[in-house]
């Protein structure tokens, strides 16, 4: 399977978890929601989503608390599974990666949800960003 077929496969979600996302992007308003997913990469299926402390504070960029990653990393190891991706929300802008959200994409395997508040209610995308190049999947919710 090369890697082609690889990134424009749909992510797996669960509605539940959606409303969960959702939910943290309100809550963080006016400032950027983050949290991570964990799951399963090679399924490409979220598991679980563990909303994080944007240390930014902002409402242009998002940083992961440190300590919480590690964390979060750490009990998904143990339960078999592994961060797959990461959400963060646009206050006012489409959910489109913008050129920082490029610039911090750390991995190539990381699904990259963008929730966006500009219509008032969350409306997610996902992404995957390899070299910089963006391809847009499909979200499947279930």
């Amino acid at each position: 399977m090369g890697m082609s077929s690889d990134s424009t496969r749909p992510l797996h979600v669960s509605a539940m978890i959606m409303k969960q996302i959702g939910e943290h992007a309100i809550a963080c308003y006016p400032e950027e929601a983050c949290g991570l997913l964990v799951g399963s990469g090679a399924t490409n299926t979220v598991l679980e989503f563990h909303p994080t402390e944007n240390t930014a504070k902002s409402a242009r960029v998002y940083t992961i608390n440190a300590r919480e990653h590690l964390i979060i990393e750490r009990e998904a190891e143990n339960a078999g599974l592994e961060v797959i991706g990461v959400i963060h929300s646009h206050t006012h802008t489409e959910a489109y990666p913008s050129s920082t959200d490029v610039a911090q994409a750390p991995d190539p395997t990381w699904q990259y949800m963008i929730v966006t508040l500009k219509r008032g209610v969350p409306e997610p995308r996902n992404f995957r960003i390899i070299n910089e190049v963006i391809t847009e999947t499909l979200i499947q919710v279930s």
